[in-house]
């Protein structure tokens, strides 16, 4: 029986890391580095190298304009995150509204990808409420990143991630 249990503590996630960038402001062949939905997605395969050629080539393919969160921005983002995370009772650990992208640790019984479209579905709805993106504008790239973390130690380790390893503090919200 003990056995049984500790397989089922280990098998369900005690929360995610969940990370999304704004459109356009990390193109494949970008000198960081990158990942895609095919090939370059799966753990120990290594990312997409930098090709200035290739960078070039998405940037011509956009379809929108590039976006980043300046101070008013990421203060709505982070209240509509916070607000997601209350209205749908998940447990938030730690937030990071950075300039191009977003990190959240949370925890919730539910899949990280649908904690993850909440997010931006609150995030975009609360920017365009409040004139700071338009009608027609794109504010995420596609999808993003969740980690699952197993244990209490990895929520531990994606909290000071999240705080304490983001660079430079930015500007506190207006």
């Amino acid at each position: 029986m003990r056995d049984y249990i500790e397989f089922h503590e280990r098998s369900i996630a005690k929360g995610y890391l969940i990370t999304f960038r704004c459109y356009g402001t990390w193109l494949h062949g970008d000198e960081r580095g990158s990942v895609d939905r095919r090939w370059y997605n799966h753990y120990g395969t290594p990312m997409i190298k930098a090709d200035a050629e290739t960078e070039k080539r998405k940037a011509g393919q956009m379809k929108h304009e590039a976006f980043q969160l300046g101070s008013a921005e990421r203060k709505v983002v982070d209240n509509a995150i916070r607000e997601v995370c209350d209205v749908r009772g998940y447990g938030l650990f730690a937030l990071n509204v950075r300039t191009n992208h977003v990190h959240v640790v949370a925890g919730n019984s539910g899949k990280p990808e649908r904690m993850m479209d909440s997010f931006k579905a609150y995030a975009t709805k609360a920017l365009r409420n409040n004139g700071l993106l338009g009608m027609d504008a794109k504010a995420w790239s596609r999808h993003g990143s969740t980690r699952y973390l197993w244990t209490e130690e990895h929520i531990s380790i994606a909290v000071d991630y999240v705080v304490n390893q983001q660079g430079k503090d930015l500007p506190k919200f207006e």
